[in-house]
């Protein structure tokens, strides 16, 4: 188990805080720039309907400024045909298709391809022909992972937020439960010829029995990483997480 799994940091919480007063920054830009010196493989950020963090300038700004460092942009967004218009404008190299309602705090639970396979589908087939990797975030659950083996979908990201929140309640034997369920998922994905992705509410705890899945080609995480960065930095934050990734996989 000694290949190296990639660090995509998500940035959308920079433009929450940006957002709180209306000005200027903190600027996603910078941060994105902080996260790969410090050793993030790409950056992710999600486009949602309500523009709550991540503008639509700001996927412009992103796309330029990754597309001349020659790193990944990831956009998250939701199966609607304004994300889709916006996608093919912008021709991100990976997009991550995740399901969406205006009253979530944050993503909950993982795309239902299993009955949503007619509706996703074209799109996955549309972002492809663009030039964009599609990936589709789902729960570790063996019907939705081999329906989304038939969207054409090159890539699954399995949904970790109930692993995190079992860890950090303390409920042990739940979160081993989730974590089981996480690394058979991984390796019915890869069997069918998808790369496995991992992520959402991912912290310095957690991280490393995720990263320790061997299947597990690269983890997105955020949050924590901008939530930390209060205390410590974003540069301390990336690095740290990047140096238990690592450890995770033999490296370091």
């Amino acid at each position: 188990m000694t290949n190296r799994v990639r660090l995509g940091v998500n940035i959308d919480h920079v433009a929450t805080i940006r957002n709180a007063r209306g000005v200027a920054y903190p600027d996603p830009m910078r941060a994105a720039i902080v996260a790969l010196e410090a050793g993030a493989d790409g950056v992710t950020a999600h486009l949602r309907e309500d523009r709550r963090h991540i503008s639509d300038s700001d996927i412009e700004r992103l796309s330029a400024m990754l597309r001349e460092r020659g790193r990944p942009l990831n956009l998250e967004m939701a199966v609607t045909s304004e994300m889709l218009d916006i996608a093919l404008k912008h021709r991100p190299p990976a997009v991550c298709l995740v399901p969406e309602r205006r009253e979530e705090r944050t993503t909950e639970g993982g795309l239902d391809v299993a009955h949503g396979h007619n509706w996703i589908a074209p799109f996955v087939e549309k972002l492809r022909e663009n030039g964009s990797r599609v990936s589709l975030f789902i729960g570790a659950d063996p019907l939705q992972i081999e329906a989304a083996s038939r969207t054409g979908a090159e890539v699954v990201e399995l949904h970790t937020g109930a692993f995190c929140d079992a860890v950090r309640d303390g409920e042990a034997k739940q979160a081993s439960a989730v974590l089981a369920a996480l690394r058979t998922g991984a390796t019915q994905a890869a069997s069918l010829g998808l790369e496995v992705h991992a992520g959402h509410g991912i912290d310095y705890e957690t991280v490393a029995p995720i990263a320790a899945i061997p299947e597990v080609a690269e983890l997105n995480i955020g949050h924590f990483l901008v939530g930390e960065a209060i205390f410590v930095g974003l540069e301390e934050a990336v690095s740290e997480m990047r140096r238990r990734i690592d450890a995770a996989r033999g490296h370091g």
